[in-house]
């Protein structure tokens, strides 16, 4: 029982209202009453070129030392030689060769300590040759990819940059906002986001527009003057005719441009 409440003029205490864990009232997650944009795969990446194949058949010679124990060194270092126009990897075949015809002479002396000396060279020989090979496969082979292979590598690499752009495009789009966020179309600002060397016209600096497909520093002056006075473009088209770009130039950097408002 409580002796106080009857007193004049006490005022019961209350307990102040403890507000709930969580967010406020008023709060409510983003997206709430529209659709969340979806969010755009993530294209694969370019694939690699792939070796070429001189490799495999570095690798086959590096292994003759080893599959022979040693009495093929000198055959492939003379390959070798034959093959690059080298007097050294010649020397050294020759070196080789003067080696194992030792070790034969020893084998067959008849001395048992020769045999055991010369089997003591046969191992060395073996394996230095063998690591040998190894060591001078890529000077001997080098890893050259075919120019063909450049080319189609580079094709791959650019029909890649063209997918994530029209990505970028997709997503500017249906969400502006989050566009303006992940600073698509500018590549002068730090960002994680590979728009796919999009330039947004409405916001970049001029230098990013001057490294547009066939502008000028006059055209850049006249963009960035139009921008200004109205407050921005909506196409490329429209950039066109408000900045005067020559109609064969339009194509040219209407791949790589974006108007974000």
């Amino acid at each position: 029982m409580n002796h106080h409440a009857d007193r004049p003029g006490h005022r019961p205490t209350q307990r102040p209202t403890q507000r709930p864990y969580g967010p406020p009232p008023d709060w409510r997650p983003p997206y709430q009453g529209r659709p969340v944009p979806p969010v755009p795969p993530i294209p694969p990446p370019p694939p690699a070129p792939m070796p070429s194949a001189e490799t495999a058949r570095g690798v086959l010679w590096a292994f003759v030392p080893f599959i022979t124990l040693g009495y093929g060194t000198p055959v492939s270092f003379l390959y070798a030689a034959v093959r690059r126009g080298s007097w050294g990897l010649g020397a050294t075949a020759v070196g080789y060769g003067a080696g194992s015809a030792a070790v034969l002479t020893l084998m067959q002396a008849g001395n048992p300590f020769l045999m055991v000396f010369g089997g003591f060279m046969a191992v060395m020989l073996w394996i230095a040759g063998t690591a040998h090979a190894f060591a001078v496969r890529s000077s001997v082979f080098p890893r050259e990819v075919p120019r063909n292979r450049l080319n189609q590598h580079a094709i791959e690499v650019a029909k890649y940059r063209r997918t994530l752009r029209e990505e970028a495009r997709a997503l500017a789009a249906e969400d502006p906002a989050l566009a303006r966020e992940l600073r698509i179309g500018r590549p002068d600002v730090p960002r994680t986001y590979d728009d796919g060397g999009l330039v947004d016209v409405n916001h970049a600096p001029p230098e990013i527009l001057a490294a547009l497909p066939g502008m000028t520093p006059e055209m850049v002056e006249r963009v960035v003057r139009r921008r200004e006075e109205h407050n921005g473009f909506v196409s490329a088209e429209e950039m066109a005719v408000d900045a005067d770009i020559p109609p064969d130039v339009l194509p040219e950097m209407a791949d790589f441009t974006i108007f974000l408002r």
